[in-house]
């Protein structure tokens, strides 16, 4: 019986008929018999990249099959979620290589989707640190897939949005820690110049992340908090577990608009007396912040809303400034509004960062926003940039060619191993994938 889903932006939503993962040989089965569809996790991804009308439900195959202790190295299957992996580990003196805003995404899914966090300029993305894993193809046949083996099945579906294949297990490699505390210092800075220059000053720092206000304006464009850490030297491994909380019912439309978006920035931007703050938080608040509001994406209202996350090069500093221009213009209330600094891009062919400047921003599902997303996306494509296909929910053919230049190798391969009859997403047919 089909069931409704969406993306963690509600939008769009489909209703879709879904397949639940339990072993590989019923798996087997399915795509095997005229099955159309893509595999479907957490519902993290924001838009419809892991949409469709069948879906592979993946996050009942949740085992852990091994954790050697002494050497980092974790086995699981794909639908272990980081939040999982995190339970386990920390206490045991180590970390995820990488991780991104949220602790609610699997591990097939951080590989789809070659996850990034606020380590990239020093520590790349989360495939970088993945071993090897096992694929299903559409004929049913496993592969095992790594830097040495399946060399172009594994560099297309290392953030190939589950378009190759279903992932099964695999393993990564994890960091040690001596602490589930993270060394913070957090400093405001007055305008674009100031943190684009902090970013260059601190790079030495492990985690680097800058929230932005995107509705100021004038001499105030790109004022900005940036918050750098490091995982701390000393204290307890083991943490108590938060309290979570959770939002009931969907906000009103009214709710989220620039006065009181305003109003939030205004307020985020001088809690902060001092230019400096020196601070010791859990890992989680300094990593996951908005994972303490469980089903936080209602205040978006029932239309729900899109995150847009672009990456522009360092060069581009001028085309940056414009497009926080062109959003404060729109006066479309984006508060969750996240800059953050790429190093080099990887091998493979999908994968989204590259070295420059990502901006992550969420817009309320109203009357103009997709009129502004195509604004911004001619902006970025002029300043060299490209679009992350985990956040997106309206790009069009022509954008996504134009910012990923190995999208032809990815079809070929598709095509050769018969995946474009099998896997598909909203989003790989509105793209031509």
């Amino acid at each position: 019986m089909p069931i409704e889903l969406s993306g963690w932006g509600r939008f769009p939503v489909v209703q879709a008929t879904p397949f639940v993962l339990k072993d590989s040989r019923s798996l087997s089965d399915k795509i095997t018999r005229q099955f159309r569809g893509v595999a479907y996790a957490m519902g993290r991804s924001y838009g419809d990249s892991a949409l469709a009308s069948e879906v592979i439900l993946t996050s009942d195959y949740d085992h852990f099959l091994d954790f050697d202790a002494t050497r980092g190295l974790l086995r699981v299957q794909a639908g272990v979620t980081l939040k999982a992996m995190l339970d386990v580990i920390v206490p045991k003196g180590w970390f995820l290589p990488v991780t991104p805003g949220t602790q609610f995404v699997t591990f097939g899914g951080a590989i789809a989707s070659d996850i990034h966090g606020k380590n990239h300029h020093k520590e790349g993305s989360f495939c970088d640190h993945v071993t090897w894993y096992r694929l299903m193809l559409p004929n049913g046949d496993i592969v095992r897939c790594s830097p040495t083996e399946n060399v172009d099945l594994f560099r297309a579906t290392n953030g190939g949005m589950g378009l190759t294949g279903v992932i099964l297990d695999g393993e990564l490699r994890l960091k040690p820690i001596q602490s589930a505390f993270i060394e913070m210092l957090t400093i405001k800075a007055k305008d674009l110049d100031e943190i684009l220059a902090l970013f260059d000053d601190y790079v030495g720092y492990t985690y680097s992340v800058a929230w932005i206000d995107t509705l100021a304006r004038g001499k105030n464009v790109g004022r900005s908090v940036l918050m750098l850490g490091e995982h701390g030297a000393e204290g307890s491994l083991s943490l108590p577990e938060p309290k979570e909380k959770s939002l009931p019912i969907d906000f009103p439309d009214f709710v989220l608009n620039p006065l009181s978006v305003g109003l939030f920035n205004a307020l985020y931007y001088h809690k902060n007396f001092r230019k400096q703050t020196r601070s010791r938080v859990p890992y989680r608040p300094f990593f996951y912040p908005l994972d303490a509001i469980l089903r936080w994406n209602k205040m978006y209202g029932k239309r729900g809303f899109t995150q847009y996350q672009f990456v522009i090069p360092k060069s581009e500093r001028e085309s940056l400034k414009k497009i926080l221009e062109e959003i404060a213009k729109a006066k479309l209330a984006s508060f969750l509004a996240v800059l953050k600094l790429f190093g080099k891009e990887n091998e493979n062919w999908l994968s989204f960062p590259k070295e420059g400047y990502t901006l992550a921003l969420d817009f309320p599902m109203r009357d103009g926003t997709l009129d502004l997303l195509k604004r911004l996306d001619k902006l970025v494509l002029d300043a060299g940039g490209r679009l992350y296909l985990t956040k997106d929910a309206q790009m069009s053919k022509e954008t996504f060619r134009a910012g990923y230049p190995n999208w032809e190798r990815f079809v070929e391969l598709r095509r050769s191993i018969g995946a474009d009859k099998v896997f598909a997403s909203l989003q790989s047919e509105r793209l031509g994938l």
